[in-house]
């Protein structure tokens, strides 16, 4: 269970959301606002770290190499018009884990053989808000990349917004997903996290 976030700014409650959807079930949390300046960012990720290490998970850094290296993060996340990932390599170093965004079948399958790519999305599933203007993937990259399956780990992603579309996924053969609305919009961002993990754990 993969959740991007925002800084959380207008409710205020960024430590202890970090901390309810950490404790139930979410194993990497991405911060993602565009527009932020890289100290604010810088800062906002030390919060990110700290909940992490309370919980034993993990944190992303959304598309900036440069960031993910200053901030000491263990994952980069880069989009398809972000740096080369050979580049990015270079900047954050072996031991960092990278991923990519993929929206169709050839850029599925050319994450899953690119070196220095270590985790893949696919998507969007569906349309979403949170990437206003991408067109939706549809279900059969699902099915495509269920079809490929190698040792390299895949998520389903976009529009992933309640249970239903959730085991969608899942019976299209997604063992992970990356989840925003579903948990940040949620009334117990805690008990939304726990069931959605609970779903995937169960496949």
């Amino acid at each position: 269970m993969y959740l991007c976030t925002d800084s959380r700014a207008r409710q205020g409650d960024l430590v202890d959301f970090l901390d309810a959807v950490l404790s139930n079930g979410v194993d990497i949390v991405q911060l993602r606002e565009k527009g932020l300046e890289a100290g604010d960012e810088l800062r906002l990720l030390e919060v990110f770290a700290d909940a992490a290490a309370r919980h034993g998970t993990l944190w992303a850094v959304n598309d900036r190499a440069d960031v993910a290296l200053a901030a000491g993060a263990p994952i980069l996340h880069l989009g398809q018009d972000d740096l080369p990932v050979p580049i990015a390599r270079r900047i954050v170093g072996d031991e960092v884990l990278i991923g990519r965004s993929t929206h169709d079948p050839g850029q599925a399958d050319a994450a899953r053989g690119e070196a220095g790519v270590d985790y893949y999305c696919t998507g969007p599933t569906w349309t979403t808000p949170t990437k206003p203007g991408r067109p939706a993937a549809g279900l059969s990259l699902l099915d495509h990349a269920a079809a490929h399956q190698d040792a390299r780990p895949w998520f389903a992603i976009g529009g992933i917004e309640n249970l239903d579309r959730l085991d969608e996924v899942i019976a299209r053969g997604a063992r992970r997903a990356v989840v925003v609305r579903m948990i940040t919009e949620a009334d117990d961002p805690g008990a939304a996290a726990r069931a959605a993990a609970d779903r995937l754990a169960r496949g």
